[in-house]
């Protein structure tokens, strides 16, 4: 194709191989389509009258999904190639939605949780991993804060063309943060040979409302997208306003046919006020955070000859936060400390059956510590530079190499709490990798990575996978099955505020020396994981329909814990208990709830299931659930200090802070799951989503001296205290000619008020309609 138009047909040959000569110049994609495939489009390239260009076409069944990966090899590489678990989802999967929360809750082995309505801070705990575990890469950048954490809230569907979730360590491709997974998103390019506008705008429900603008195309050498958009709700509780601006720009230009430069920028403007655990109090908190967010991706790529690639790019992270609380909310109540700001009288319910009744304190009161207006400003920023080469020997073997230098910069600046920490890593990494395939039904990868972390020195990393096709993909009941093996390991570097907050050298500042050697209590350092996985993948009815079922174990050890401030001074017996009613006092006041200790380790272990099936043309089904059966096997807040308990189930050992030995992790969920229904007519395309997890085990975190007036807890058993839920949505699309659509998205239709964790309170039944035009022509019409 060129200029929209067909220029040159052909057929491949026997082999796959294929040739089109045309004696054109500019741009060009390649359209290719086969019996039982469905059609593919190519990104589009430049090429001149007498250049030899290469475009390797991956054709995909009609009726299931399967896509190209890039996260499993950091090469391009086919779904049905790839030995790692990796799920992805094209626009098409979250067309009318305008965050990508509910997105991800799509992808198998997957767990989100949403503290709070939208734009409330989103965790994403893989295979039961911790939250702050995954490597998050947009166009191949890293982008998470130093030490992996991550809110993905803040994530519009603008700009976004498609996402990619590799369950499992890859530190061996991504580094340091990709202990537990990796979550890649990709921006979409130009790819009409004119320009082409499209806007979209709505509203809905608790004062929402969004406006949306794209424009994309190609010419000569250069593609081109650029995208805004605006979104601004109240939800549903009071002081809970939130408001989102998203700009993006995707240049491309192609120095040659063999050589190109791509810049990508993201910025992210986002202020969303700060309610709290509203459950809890029955009162909003009166507090703001605002954040002023840069991506910047850009990538020089060339190719040598058919068989040697390579490319160079540079990532920059700009991540700026200011968070503000602007007086103390609550009531002012005589307590044990003369009088602190609680909140209304409630009876906290967990899903457990177990309820107490009381007031939780919401403020501290100037008289103790408490500081109003008090406002802290933290940075996160990155220069990432990422050099990568690949050499094709044969269909067999292909050698791929990468470099990385990652400057990473984080601050946390408080006049109130007297801070001003700053810190500093300067971290190199080193890759190594061979993929290939035999006889089209082996495919293997074995890869190593050294790392050298300015904080924990060298670290290494390997990786293994393999995927066997017993049975070859074809046009019988049972044919096209394939078996997968995988081991990785991976490795986690602190976040600032663990690194800073080291209950270490807190201990060795304040006299416990005996302490630290007795509990062996060690410097901040690495997390590290481990996994095995093994699956089948079978294809059914002519590749109609597509199962996959995949079983993992991982463990996760050396992990940062966090131990309350609480709980400090009993690590510090030579201190009075006035010292240590005193340093609990101030510690709080200083914003240190907690110190942080690498003294956790936890297993996790259980099933991937995914289901596809193309029903017909226009109906297509997707279903998946995970088991995960995960469980503590050390602990700080257990071995060495004591479990908390509440006086009114005085037989109950509670993990105030952290789950006790023998327990799950919080927030980990042992049955998740997700449907999607997608219909497909001339005139109207229809969504239907599922999102549904059990109970899970949490905490208040509201103990001695953060709960009742009196200095008892408002603590509540932890087995099973987080609700299950059922999130069921609707997408709807009605083409009205050829340039307009009408559009409306239906959120939690059964208005579920226990997505969110144990405290916080789920946006109910929501809706957004809106509607879509497309402007843009021909040059010849």
């Amino acid at each position: 194709m060129h200029n929209g138009h067909v220029v040159k047909v052909t057929r491949s040959h026997a082999d796959g191989s294929y040739e089109l000569l045309s004696g054109l110049s500019g741009r060009f994609y390649v359209l290719a389509t086969g019996n039982s495939f469905r059609q593919i489009t190519t990104q589009s390239f430049y090429a001149g009258k007498l250049d030899d260009v290469v475009q390797n076409v991956t054709l995909e069944p009609a009726w299931v999904r399967q896509q190209v990966i890039v996260t499993a090899t950091g090469n391009p590489t086919p779904q049905a190639q790839v030995s790692a678990p990796v799920s992805a989802l094209g626009f098409t999967d979250f067309k009318n939605r305008a965050g990508m929360v509910d997105a991800l809750r799509q992808l198998p082995g997957l767990n989100v949780v949403q503290s709070g309505q939208r734009g409330a801070i989103t965790s994403v705990f893989i295979h039961g991993g911790n939250s702050n575990a995954n490597r998050v890469i947009l166009d191949g950048v890293p982008i998470e804060d130093i030490g992996g954490q991550f809110d993905y809230s803040m994530l519009a569907t603008t700009g976004i063309d498609h996402v990619e979730a590799y369950r499992g360590p890859d530190s061996v491709l991504y580094g340091a943060d990709a202990a537990a997974g990796v979550i890649a998103f990709t921006t979409p390019q130009g790819s009409t040979p004119f320009p082409s506008l499209l806007y979209e705008g709505d509203g809905g429900n608790f004062g929402t409302y969004r406006n949306q603008v794209q424009l994309g195309g190609m010419r000569n050498n250069l593609d081109y997208y650029g995208a805004f958009s605006d979104l601004q709700t109240q939800n549903s509780i009071p002081n809970d306003e939130y408001h989102l601006i998203t700009s993006v720009a995707n240049l491309g230009y192609d120095l040659s046919a063999n050589t190109g430069l791509r810049v990508i920028v993201h910025q992210i403007n986002r202020a969303t006020d700060l309610p709290g655990t509203y459950a809890f109090f029955g009162l909003s908190n009166d507090g703001k955070e605002s954040d002023q967010d840069t991506f910047l991706s850009s990538t020089l790529t060339h190719s040598f000859n058919g068989a040697w690639t390579g490319l160079v790019r540079y990532g920059l992270v700009r991540k700026r936060e200011q968070s503000e609380v602007f007086y103390p909310a609550g009531n002012l109540t005589p307590d044990y400390e003369g009088g602190n700001y609680y909140g209304n009288v409630v009876t906290i319910r967990g899903a457990n059956g177990y309820s107490v009744t009381g007031q939780a304190i919401m403020n501290y009161s100037p008289a103790n510590y408490g500081v109003y207006p008090n406002v802290i400003d933290n940075a996160n920023l990155r220069d990432d530079l990422y050099a990568q080469t690949n050499y094709t020997l044969s269909p067999a073997l292909v050698l791929t190499g990468s470099f990385r230098f990652e400057d990473e910069r984080g601050s946390e600046y408080s006049q109130a709490y007297f801070l001003n920490d700053q810190l500093e890593r300067a971290n190199y990494d080193y890759n190594g990798q061979l993929n290939g395939q035999l006889n089209n039904r082996l495919f293997y990868t074995a890869s190593g990575t050294i790392e050298k972390n300015d904080l924990y020195g060298t670290v290494g990393a390997p990786r293994v996978g393999a995927s066997y096709y017993l049975i070859k993909p074809g046009k019988g009941i049972f044919d096209g099955t394939r078996v997968t093996f995988n081991y990785a390991k991976g490795y986690q570097e602190p976040t600032l505020l663990q690194q800073l907050g080291s209950l270490y050298d807190f201990l060795n500042k304040n006299g416990g020396q005996q302490t630290v050697a007795a509990d062996h209590i060690s410097p901040i350092g690495a997390e590290l994981a481990r996994t095995y996985d093994g699956g089948v993948e079978q294809n059914l009815f002519n590749q109609h329909v597509l199962l996959r079922l995949d079983y993992f174990h991982d463990e996760f050890g050396n992990q940062v814990e966090s131990v309350g401030a609480a709980l400090i001074p009993q690590l510090l017996p030579n201190l009075s208990t006035a010292q240590q009613k005193l340093l609990e006092a101030q510690l709080n006041a200083d914003g240190a709830y907690s110190l942080y200790v690498n003294s956790q380790a936890f297993r996790s272990q259980g099933i991937d299931a995914e289901l596809q099936y193309g029903v017909n043309a226009n109906i297509f089904v997707r279903t998946g659930y995970t088991y995960t059966d995960a469980v503590v096997q050390k602990s700080f807040t257990s071995d060495a200090l004591s479990p908390s308990f509440n006086a009114n189930f005085p037989n109950i050992p509670i993990g105030a802070y952290n789950p006790l030995v023998g327990a799950r992790p919080f927030r980990r969920p042992p049955h998740t799951g997700f449907t999607s229904v997608t219909y497909t007519g001339n005139k109207w395309t229809g969504v239907l989503t599922g999102a549904y997890a059990s109970r899970s085990d949490d905490s208040t975190f509201l103990g001695d001296y953060a709960g009742a007036p009196d200095g008892s807890n408002l603590l509540l058993p932890n087995r099973n205290l987080d609700h299950g839920y059922a999130k069921l949505d609707l997408a709807l699309t009605y083409q009205v000619g050829r340039r307009t659509q009408f559009y409306t998205q239906l959120n939690n239709l059964t208005s579920d008020q226990h997505i969110a964790p144990i405290g916080y309170t789920s946006l109910p039944f929501n809706f957004r309609t809106g509607l879509r035009i497309a402007l843009g022509h021909e040059p010849n019409q």
